[in-house]
């Protein structure tokens, strides 16, 4: 005799619709490198691979890495002021030396005549759009091959991921990110796998 009761379940089961977990929503540091050579192809190389390197090591939203003015970085003493969106708290950030040769290279390439207040523009000279900068890094995620969708989001939560995953202060990382407050910051720390390090010991 049939089960009616076995039938049910079986016609429920052939229902459920099995989705994949959600991508991680980070790069680590050599995918960020694998980022910027894939956007050193474009026409606008330079310009491209400089503005994911700035949104990665300063964890720039796409509306700050736009916003980004010539009079934000000092040159003589290594310093870059950011500018936080969406109530951020403002900051003054260290370049490194990568950074100082790329930004030089940057303004060399303009010329003199033709130098403007922001430093990420369009080929006509107009501040790049933040459209346009979320565009170029979800192609140039294509070109790389990454399986899964580069958004531009994702550099300023690869920034929280490795600073935690250095061993910075929770604290330290809320200030360098901006984040009003620390709950938005601890979902970094949470993911570093350093945090679980001697807890067996054989």
């Amino acid at each position: 005799m049939e089960n009616p009761h076995v039938e049910l379940c079986a016609s429920r089961a052939a229902n459920v619709t099995v989705r994949s977990a959600r991508p991680r929503e980070y790069l680590t540091e050599r995918e960020i490198e694998k980022l910027m050579d894939a956007a050193r192809d474009n026409r606008w190389g330079h310009r491209d691979a400089t503005a994911i390197l700035l949104a990665y090591r300063h964890g720039l939203r796409a509306s700050e890495l736009a916003a980004l003015r010539w009079d934000d970085i000092d040159f003589q003493t290594s310093k870059l002021h950011v500018r936080r969106a969406k109530g951020g708290m403002a900051s003054v950030h260290p370049l490194g030396g990568k950074e100082l040769r790329a930004l030089r290279r940057l303004q060399r390439e303009t010329p003199d005549g033709m130098r403007t207040v922001h430093v990420f523009v369009s080929e006509r000279l107009a501040p790049l759009s933040v459209a346009g900068y979320q565009r170029m890094v979800a192609r140039a995620g294509l070109a790389a091959g990454f399986p899964f969708l580069v958004h531009s989001h994702m550099l300023r939560h690869s920034t929280g991921y490795k600073l935690a995953n250095d061993g910075h202060d929770t604290r330290a990382i809320q200030h360098y990110l901006g984040h009003r407050s620390i709950a938005s910051t601890v979902r970094y720390t949470a993911l570093a796998p350093d945090r679980f390090k001697g807890f067996w010991k054989d």
